[in-house]
């Protein structure tokens, strides 16, 4: 299966990908999750995509394009995969198609997750993360034990600067856009 989930940030993509790749046994691409192992990682390709993510803006195509077809054309996607978060932009679903051309595939399905835009922004700016062992929580729907401590590791709960409130208005502007 070769499956695109695709919807605004804070949709439910990731969630639904959860399930879905321990049906289907194929491995989960998650644009942001990656970008975001970039920046902790301090990576070349995550400084030059600091900015935009703190800023809420799509990061360059290019940067996404160079990451996404690594993790496509390893091995591990060979039998398949679900991608969640991209193709965000008319040139990256052209690079994609392109890639899978090369490779003699095609997309199995596209899922286009529909949610409407206050409870976006009641999902994301109510999300917290841990740094350590990235456990995600909600203030309102998965608050851990101990409030502002993650359960599995002990470590202060954070926001992270993309699910501030400006942040998700741009987030979400730039995605209908």
């Amino acid at each position: 299966m070769r499956v695109v989930l695709f919807g605004p940030p804070g949709a439910g993509k990731g969630t639904q990908a959860a399930g879905l790749i321990t049906a289907w046994g194929v491995p989960q691409y998650a644009a942001g999750d990656l970008l975001r192992a970039h920046v902790r990682d301090n990576t070349t390709l995550g400084q030059r995509a600091c900015s935009s993510m703190e800023a809420g803006e799509l990061v360059p195509d290019a940067l996404v394009i160079e990451m996404m077809n690594t993790h496509l054309s390893s091995a591990e996607a060979a039998g398949g995969f679900l991608l969640d978060g991209y193709p965000r932009t008319l040139d990256q679903a052209a690079a994609l198609d392109r890639l899978l051309a090369a490779q003699g595939h095609a997309l199995d399905a596209v899922v286009n997750l529909v949610v409407p835009e206050q409870e976006i922004l009641r999902r994301l700016t109510g999300r917290r993360v841990c740094p350590s062992c990235e456990a995600i929580y909600h203030v309102d729907t998965m608050r851990p034990q101990r409030e502002g401590v993650c359960d599995q590791c002990g470590s202060a709960l954070q926001q992270r600067p993309d699910d501030r409130p400006e942040a998700v208005h741009r987030r979400l502007a730039v995605y209908d856009q």
